[in-house]
């Protein structure tokens, strides 16, 4: 977890860590899997659906006019080899999608924990400047003293332990 005195300072420090952490995982990744991400982003193009509809269109459309014309088609009506390629290539797009997604929830972890440590370091950080300004105004003869049970309670860190308690109750409650 990352500590207070160690933990990214400013912004452009923060774009520098989210930079790394994708050049990390750009650079970890297999060149298989850079390949799997190549053909599923080939399948995600939007022009893929008409290409992939007038494939099918073509098939059918040469195989009946075989058919019509007296020549043997490669595939008859029902167009069994074009129903099996369909089959097939749906098994592959799932598992190329699911591939690539699984690569992806990696990445989106990888930024969901830097973005949790550096909620709880600035809630640290948040906690530490009400506290020293409260000290501060108890200490200065010119402010009256009084009790700011609001700034004390903010002077606390949040308990971070509880905090998840209750997230997994309420994901419990829903599930």
């Amino acid at each position: 977890m990352i500590t207070p005195t160690s933990a990214v300072g400013t912004p452009h420090d923060v774009a520098d860590a989210t930079l790394q952490l994708r050049a990390a995982h750009r650079d970890e990744t297999s060149t298989l899997q850079k390949a799997v991400d190549r053909v599923t982003a080939g399948v995600g193009w939007p022009g893929f659906a008409a290409v992939a509809v007038a494939v099918i269109v073509g098939w059918v459309g040469t195989n009946l006019w075989l058919v019509h014309i007296g020549v043997v088609p490669l595939d008859p009506p029902p167009f069994a080899g074009l129903q099996s390629a369909l089959a097939v290539g749906g098994f592959l797009m799932v598992a190329l999608i699911l591939t690539t997604q699984r690569r992806e929830d990696q990445l989106a972890g990888h930024r969901a924990q830097m973005i949790l440590e550096l909620s709880v370091t600035n809630d640290q950080k948040i906690s530490k400047v009400i506290e020293l300004l409260e000290e501060s105004r108890r200490d200065n003869p010119a402010l009256r003293d009084r009790d700011d049970g609001q700034a004390a309670a903010m002077s606390t860190p949040a308990d971070t332990r509880a905090v998840l308690e209750a997230i997994k109750d309420v994901q419990a409650e829903s599930a």
